[in-house]
C-alpha cells in the first residue's frame, strides 16, 4: 500500500500541472460549444462575431500565464502591422505559445493563426476550439492563403519532434523542412523569429528516447508523455524581422532564420541571438528558472 501511494504521487507530481492544462483546453472548449449554441452563432469560427469568446479565452490564459509563469512578453513593436509568418521553437508542451496568442489578443486584438500537425485535427472535441483560436493545417494553400487575407501565421518547423526530442540544449530539429521559408518568398513577408526563454525548464520529456523515437518514426503520434509544469519565469522575445528580398534563395532564408533564432554561436551578430545571450541559460537549469520569478531587475 504504502508502495502503491509513493508511485501514485510520484505520477501526480510529475503530471498533473500537464494534465491540469489538457482539462482546462477540454473545459474551454465545451464553454465555447454552450456560447454557440446560447447566442445561435452560426458566424464562420475566424469572423469577428466570435472576438469576444476570444477575450475571455485570452483572459483566462493570461492570468493563468501570470500567476504560474510570471509571463512576460517582449518584442511586440517588431511585429508588422500586415501579414508575415512567426517562426518559433517549439517546447515539450507549447504553453508558452498560448501565452503569446492569449497576450497579443489581448494588447493588439490581433489574431495569429497557428500551423499545428495533422494528429491534432484528429483529436476527439476540439474541432470549435481549432476554429475559434485559428489553427490551421500546414499546407501551402492554406499558409498563403492566410497571408494573403492580412494574418500573421506562426509556425515551429521542429514541430512534434523538436517538442519530443529536444531538450535542456534547445537545438533545433528541422531537418530538411524548408516550406515555411518557400510560403514566405510566394507572398512576399518578412519572416519574424520568437522563442521563450526557459520554456524546457518548465516541461521536458524524458531522456531515454530510443523506443519513443522510434514510436513517433513508425507512427507519427506524440507517445512521449511530457512532464513538469514547474512554476519557472517565462519571457517570449519577438525578434526584428527578416524582411522579404526577391533575391534570397530558400535555403539562405533558413539559414537566416537559424542564425537569427537559435545558433548557438556567440559570433551571430543579430538581435535575437544577442537576446538568447544575455537572457538564456544554456544547458537550462530549473533552479535558475525558478530563482528569476523573483528577479524584479531582469528585462
Amino acid at each position: 500500500v504504502i508502495i502503491a501511494s509513493l508511485t501514485i504521487s510520484a505520477i501526480l507530481v510529475f503530471f498533473i500541472v500537464p494534465l491540469t492544462i489538457v482539462f482546462f483546453i477540454y473545459l474551454t472548449n465545451i464553454l465555447l460549444l454552450i456560447y454557440q449554441r446560447g447566442n445561435e452563432v452560426k458566424a464562420d469560427p475566424l469572423s469577428d462575431v466570435w472576438d469576444s469568446a476570444r477575450k475571455t479565452i485570452a483572459s483566462f490564459w493570461d492570468i493563468y500565464a501570470r500567476v504560474w509563469h510570471g509571463y512576460e512578453l517582449h518584442g511586440v513593436e517588431n511585429l508588422p502591422e500586415g501579414p508575415a509568418i512567426l517562426v518559433y521553437y517549439h517546447g515539450a508542451i507549447p504553453i508558452d505559445y498560448l501565452y503569446f496568442l492569449s497576450r497579443l489578443f489581448l494588447w493588439k486584438k490581433r489574431l495569429c493563426l497557428s500551423v499545428a500537425d495533422n494528429f491534432v485535427f484528429r483529436l476527439p472535441g476540439l474541432k470549435l476550439l481549432l476554429g475559434v483560436t485559428g489553427v490551421i493545417p500546414g499546407t501551402r494553400e492554406e499558409c498563403l492563403g492566410a497571408l494573403k487575407n492580412g494574418y500573421l501565421v506562426s509556425i515551429s518547423p521542429g514541430g512534434v519532434r523538436e517538442a519530443l526530442f529536444s531538450d535542456e540544449s534547445y537545438q533545433l530539429m528541422w531537418g530538411n523542412r524548408k516550406g515555411f521559408a518557400q510560403v514566405a518568398l510566394d507572398a512576399k513577408v518578412p519572416i519574424i523569429p520568437m522563442y521563450t526563454q526557459n520554456v524546457r525548464e518548465g516541461y521536458r520529456t524524458f531522456k531515454e528516447r530510443r523506443f519513443f523515437r522510434h514510436l513517433y518514426e513508425s507512427t507519427r503520434l506524440p507517445f512521449t508523455p511530457p512532464y513538469g509544469g514547474l512554476p519557472v519565469k517565462f519571457r517570449t522575445y519577438i525578434g526584428k524581422p527578416i524582411p522579404y528580398d526577391p533575391n534570397i534563395t530558400t535555403e539562405e532564408l533558413v539559414e537566416k532564420v537559424c542564425k537569427g533564432k537559435f545558433l548557438f554561436s556567440f559570433q551571430t551578430k543579430t538581435a535575437v541571438q544577442a537576446l538568447i545571450s544575455k537572457h538564456q541559460t544554456i544547458p537550462g537549469s530549473i533552479w535558475k528558472a525558478l530563482l528569476e520569478r523573483f528577479d524584479k531587475r531582469r528585462k
